[in-house]
């Protein structure tokens, strides 16, 4: 709820409060956008390094609040802010001096820091609940990132809605105040069920664990690698009640199996065990491979988040040119969101009420369908999407043509709900690869990187938005200037979408061929080592005797 609405109307804070120029206001709103998912990263490297997903969620979350209760200080004394301009130009107005910004930038990148860490511990957190080697339990871990995902809906939904009215219309520092006592509750409400957490245990630094197998098979590149999987170095911990995740050996990326690979020649010339850095097991060799085959995946929707970046920016340009009543109500612009927003929440329950049921009675996947073919799906209508936006946006230019407005600031006789159809399908679009990356990435990523995966999820959307500016300055160089008039009626938008549905399509292709290439977790050999169990050549659990 909270940040949704930052995202929606702080570009209106920016400019007519701060008194930051156009362009400013926008860098300043996409360098925190785009740091806000990026630094998810830190948070699930200190969720599987050092702290549980528990104890990350209410310190993350307690550094969130203090940044809204910053921004709803600054916003209520005007001391803290600069004297806004009302009826002058832009060049005329005094902007914020340093301390003014310097109180809203440490506002502003507090909440960046504590929505990241709650990004990355929180889905994870509520994940763990699950057993995924319960049948049952598997099916409810399914259930649950569809359930989340309306959660958040939900809480948008409330975000550009209620929450920007209040800041709109009631001040800036009621707005901020109620988003820093929903966070502050937030808190309290997950704290709550503390006693009650399946909580992780931290297993050490993923990143060091996979720079131990690039150094481990660098210094063995000159071994040659064994057939046998056996032969290969893993450690089963047979202490009683000690839990230990094994994975098997798998074909891909066959090289890093060296770091596996135990020097004899220089076992027999010292008395010192080879250090982790020389020698690695299986199962940290196959959790560096899973990364490795995650990756083009990931990036494969990058551009997808690019698509929602530029709809969202050109949807609320468009907006301004169409008729915005609704039965006497004029919609304020930065409220445009709730379109996809509603859609999604109603689609949530559909999906897993009647189509997930359906698909697994078919496919006997407790998710209905496998988390790649949801993404796959997700990206199919991001294509679709962008085609009817061109076809919306050749629409809206023949009407402007057609009542001779191409030059007019009057709104034309065609309602902004048309806009509606683009932002149904890619709200659909979202919700399928939105909470498919993030099962994803929960599911195959190894017990010690679950958070780590979590965050890699979010910074598909923190690179499609850094890459969308990109994206437009590339296609005004080369087309001489698309996008460059200051008059919709003029542009080339509906090209530019066109544009996006033919790129979007080329990507899906290199999707399926990263997709096809994919080698999900074998389940039925990975075993967990608990009381006392060993895994044997063939991947089955032996009971022996301590």
């Amino acid at each position: 709820m909270a940040f949704v609405c930052m995202i929606t109307s702080l570009m209106t804070y920016f400019s007519g409060y701060m008194n930051f120029s156009l362009t400013k206001s926008a860098t300043t709103l996409a360098n925190f956008v785009g740091t806000s998912f990026l630094v998810a990263l830190f948070g699930g490297f200190i969720c599987d390094t050092y702290w549980t997903r528990f104890k990350t969620c209410v310190l993350f979350g307690c550094v969130e609040f203090l940044g809204y209760a910053l921004l709803t200080v600054q916003a209520h004394f005007h001391q803290l802010r600069p004297i806004p301009c009302k009826g002058v130009s832009s060049d005329q107005c005094e902007a914020a001096d340093g301390s003014q910004s310097a109180i809203l930038f440490t506002g502003l990148y507090l909440i960046a820091f504590g929505t990241s860490g709650i990004k990355a511990a929180l889905p994870s957190l509520g994940a763990d609940q699950f057993d995924e080697n319960d049948p049952k339990e598997a099916i409810q871990l399914s259930s649950f990132f569809n359930w989340f995902l309306l959660s958040l809906t939900v809480g948008a939904i409330i975000g550009v809605t209620v929450i920007v009215w209040l800041s709109d219309n009631q001040g800036w520092d009621l707005g901020f105040g109620v988003c820093a006592i929903a966070v502050f509750f937030a808190i309290i409400f997950v704290s709550m069920g503390k006693s009650l957490y399946r909580n992780n245990v931290p297993k050490g630094s993923p990143l060091a664990r996979i720079a131990q197998v690039f150094v481990a098979a660098i210094r063995n590149r000159d071994l040659p690698i064994p057939e046998r999987a056996e032969e290969l170095h893993e450690i089963h911990d047979k202490e009683a009640g000690v839990k230990q995740e094994i994975l098997p050996r798998t074909g891909q990326f066959s090289f890093l199996d060296r770091a596996a690979i135990a020097n004899t020649t220089d076992l027999a010339s010292t008395s010192i065990n080879h250090g982790p850095w020389r020698l690695c097991t299986v199962t940290q060799v196959e959790e560096t491979k899973i990364l490795l085959r995650m990756l083009p995946v990931i990036l494969s929707t990058v551009f997808m988040n690019t698509c929602l970046a530029q709809l969202q920016t050109f949807s609320v340009q468009q907006s301004t040119t169409m008729d915005t009543n609704v039965f006497g109500f004029k919609v304020p612009g930065p409220s445009l969101p709730v379109i996809p927003l509603l859609f999604i929440f109603v689609m949530i329950p559909i999906y897993e009420r009647f189509f997930v049921p359906l698909a697994r009675k078919i496919t006997g996947i407790p998710t209905g369908i496998r988390h790649l073919q949801r993404v796959g799906v997700g990206l199919v209508l991001s294509v679709i999407s962008m085609a009817v936006s061109g076809v919306v946006e050749t629409w809206r230019k023949s009407v402007a043509i057609e009542h001779n407005m191409v030059d007019s600031t009057e709104p034309l006789p065609m309602s902004f709900l048309w806009l509606g159809f683009q932002f149904a399908i890619f709200g659909a679009a979202d919700m399928f690869t939105l909470v498919g990356l993030l099962e994803f990435f929960y599911a195959e990523s190894s017990t010690g990187m679950k958070s780590l995966g979590t965050a890699i999820s979010w910074c598909s959307v923190a690179f499609g938005y850094f890459l969308s500016s990109v994206v437009v300055q590339v296609v005004n160089k080369v087309t001489g200037g698309w996008l460059a008039s200051d008059n919709l009626n003029r542009d080339k938008l509906n090209y530019f979408y066109w544009l996006l549905a033919g790129i979007s399509t080329l990507n899906f292709g290199v999707y399926l061929t990263c997709a096809s290439w994919y080698r999900y977790k074998d389940r039925g050999a990975m075993e967990q080592i608990e009381n006392g169990g060993e895994v044997d050549a063939k991947g089955k659990v032996q009971m022996v005797e301590i």
